[in-house]
């Protein structure tokens, strides 16, 4: 099965980022917010179709996710392969619905195709393959991998003399894996200033909260050790992660690692912050409800 762009989603998308920057703040929030949760309620449908799925960890990246494409990236979802595109890895790979998801509301494959999700021989799997989800920047699902692949991204990009970006997002229990201290070891010494590194800070890993399991706090403190810039967001204000995320940074300067304190099924009041949901499917039931809330 081969994924296709829907036609004039590139004009859509560049115009829906026209139209976000030229907006009031609390307007450019409203639309985010609406996009988001549209995003939202078709990944829930994709996991309960499916029965598989990490609804816990997709829901606390939706807006961080949402605003990155709908605002912030330069992609074109016709030409998902164009050079001078900014990247964006989904290090925690598991949260794959959101970005097929994502990926979807903004045209790089019809939404009809998230019905698929998890079927025999469907290119959306539970963790996104580049070989076979248009948009999708590199293979993740090992945990740790994709920051140091957007390091090297961030690397060509400087050696290139281009402009664009790379953008990684993480799962907070994800640092626990050593290769991303390599990753943040080297990405300061290469003074890659247009990569940043954003971790979704919603302090629960499979089974227990991060810090029962190897804590990570000071967090803050640990990155600023490895020569990055640090800054701390709510996780969910998406004017506030527009702000951050699209300021032009320079590129012989040092990376920054944006911490977004999130929270664990956000959206959906059962959910929230309870570390079963790390990878628990909704009954029928709990899907109506969540359907409800999500609605509102």
């Amino acid at each position: 099965m081969v994924l296709a762009a829907v036609p004039d989603a590139a004009e859509r998308l560049a115009g829906i980022r026209r139209e976000l920057a030229q907006a009031s703040p609390t307007e450019r929030a409203a639309r985010l917010r609406e996009l988001a949760y549209s995003i939202r309620r078709a990944d829930l449908d994709m996991i309960a179709r499916a029965g598989q799925g990490h609804i816990g960890g997709d829901y606390s990246a939706a807006d961080i996710v949402t605003t990155l494409y709908f605002a912030v990236l330069d992609v074109r979802p016709d030409d998902p392969q164009w050079a001078e595109r900014d990247r964006f890895v989904l290090s925690k790979g598991h949260a794959a619905g959101i970005l097929y998801s994502t990926l979807a509301h903004a045209g790089f494959f019809d939404r009809a195709e998230l019905a698929t999700f998890m079927e025999p021989l469907s290119p959306l799997n539970g963790h996104p393959n580049r070989r076979k989800v248009p948009g999708v920047e590199t293979s993740t699902g090992p945990l740790g991998h994709g920051f140091p692949v957007a390091v090297g991204m961030a690397t060509a990009a400087k050696l290139d003399g281009s402009p664009r970006r790379t953008f990684v997002l993480t799962g907070d229990g994800e640092l626990q894996e050593g290769s991303n201290w390599e990753a943040a070891m080297c990405a300061s010494q290469q003074r890659l200033g247009r990569l940043t590194v954003i971790v979704d800070r919603n302090r629960f890993q499979q089974g227990a909260a991060t810090e029962e399991t190897s804590g990570l706090d000071p967090l803050d403190a640990k990155w600023e050790s490895f020569g990055f810039e640090v800054r701390s967001v709510d996780g969910h204000d998406h004017e506030a992660l527009y702000q951050t995320l699209s300021e032009e940074r320079p590129a012989d300067g040092r990376p920054l690692c944006l911490i977004a304190d999130t929270v664990k099924g956000k959206g959906v009041s059962f959910i929230e912050d309870r570390v079963e949901w790390h990878h628990k499917v909704p009954t029928a039931e709990q899907t109506a409800a969540a359907f409800e809330e999500l609605n509102a």
